[in-house]
């Protein structure tokens, strides 16, 4: 195990372009961090540590920020944007024809103008995210009484710092490895992992020690579960048509394609909370208005968000919804039905074109409703350890964990696709 670790490490640093790819990601996350680290004006930071302490929502949202808001910088609002407005164009690539045919049938150049398009929509979201939050932390003095003037800037910084955040996280998928968002996300929760593991330390009492010890075990199964859902898959045969030319028989050879349990990753659990922000963030807008609409529909979202099990239901749905949509966008059994077909190849037992298809979406349906199930399950799990040990940080801790490990798996997974491209 040791000589296969450490091959595989001489191989990263004498191959040049692997190596540069990975020192890459190291000076981009750097960059991130760097900027995150720049603060807007008139900030009082003793108000925001304190703020931030009793609040579930500002932890999660600095999660998405890459640990931006706790430094209230200019990164304060991270990628959240970002993924909101991708996924708004991904949800509409499903209702939309023309989007539909311009993501699936127009190959990489239709995914790229989709990916204009989620940049464009970010300015806006971006805008209007920032001038809430801007808004609710002047009402709670953590912000000084800013003129005109001060707002409007602060907002450009708030807009100039996602698109930086953006930016760099394209940079990351292009010129590095792995999902440069999920990177951005993965780096400012491990540099937040001590604050967490200080206050679970604080709160820790002598009675306390068998919680915590059942915490431990917990986390370490959902370690071992994320690994084994992750690394799971289900291998279906593939034969290749024998031909013949001249006198030598081509194909005849048999393979097998692998569909994994869980296709989306970790996406569709960074996609909940980002839809889950969203009312939370409306409610910090409205709290201060006098409409009896708004007031009522402030009062209902607040109930609605405050309830343990209605929040763990719905974002037991989403992270469920989302694994199934992800899914289906990024594995069209159609499409591989196609190529296969293309290719001479088929699946014994099968006919080729359409009943391929339905065979091959049976089993992704079956095995992603396993995924699906696992990851909601583990989604709510940080949620119902918090009410039964009253202590926030497991809450946010636990979800980090999980987001940690999934894209920590991932990471590794490219890497080592890099170096068996290099080894053939």
């Amino acid at each position: 195990m040791l000589d296969k670790f450490f091959e595989k490490l001489k191989i990263i640093f004498q191959d040049r372009s692997l190596r540069n790819r990975i020192l890459f990601v190291i000076g981009a996350l750097a960059v991130f961090r760097l900027a995150a680290a720049v603060p807007l004006p008139n900030v009082d930071m003793a108000k925001l540590q304190g703020y931030l302490a009793g609040s579930d929502f500002l932890g999660i949202l600095d999660i998405f920020s890459g640990g931006g808001l706790s430094n209230l910088s200019i990164l304060m609002l991270g990628v959240s944007p970002y993924i909101t407005a991708s996924i708004i164009f991904q949800l509409l690539t499903l209702i939309f024809p023309m989007l539909k045919e311009l993501y699936h049938e127009e190959g990489e150049a239709g995914r790229k103008k989709i990916a204009q398009y989620s940049r464009l929509l970010t300015v806006p979201l971006a805008a209007f995210q920032g001038f809430g939050m801007l808004v609710l932390l002047e009402r709670n003095g953590i912000l000084g009484n800013l003129a005109m003037f001060d707002r409007l800037l602060n907002i450009f910084l708030v807009v100039a710092g996602s698109l930086l955040a953006m930016w760099i996280g394209e940079l990351i998928s292009e010129y590095g490895i792995g999902n440069g968002v999920s990177l951005i996300i993965f780096a400012g929760i491990v540099s937040s992992l001590p604050t967490y593991a200080r206050e679970i330390y604080l709160g820790f009492t002598p009675d306390m020690l068998p919680l915590y010890l059942a915490f431990t075990l917990i986390m370490i199964a959902v370690i071992v579960g994320v690994v084994i859902i992750t690394e799971g898959e289900r291998p279906i045969a593939v034969t290749y048509a024998k031909r013949v030319r001249g006198m030598k028989v081509y194909g005849g050879m048999s393979t097998y394609l692998p569909i994994r349990v869980n296709n989306a990753g970790v996406m569709p659990i960074i996609f909940a909370l980002s839809i889950l922000l969203f009312p939370q963030m409306i409610i910090n807008f409205l709290a201060s208005s006098t409409n009896a609409f708004l007031v009522g529909l402030v009062s209902f979202i607040g109930y609605v968000i405050n309830n343990l099990w209605i929040y763990g239901f719905l974002y037991f749905v989403l992270v469920f919804l989302f694994t199934y949509f992800y899914s289906a966008v990024t594995f069209d059994p159609e499409s591989v039905s196609e190529n296969l077909q293309k290719s001479g190849a088929f699946i014994p037992g099968v006919r080729p074109g359409r009943s391929t298809a339905e065979y091959i979406a049976n089993i992704l349906y079956r095995l992603t409703l396993i995924g699906a199930i696992f990851l909601g399950v583990m989604a709510i799990l940080p949620l119902i350890l918090q009410q039964v040990t009253g202590i926030r940080a497991m809450a946010i801790g636990g979800t980090s964990l999980l987001i940690v490990v999934s894209v920590a798996i991932e990471f590794i997974k490219q890497i080592e696709a890099q170096i068996s491209m290099r080894e053939y």
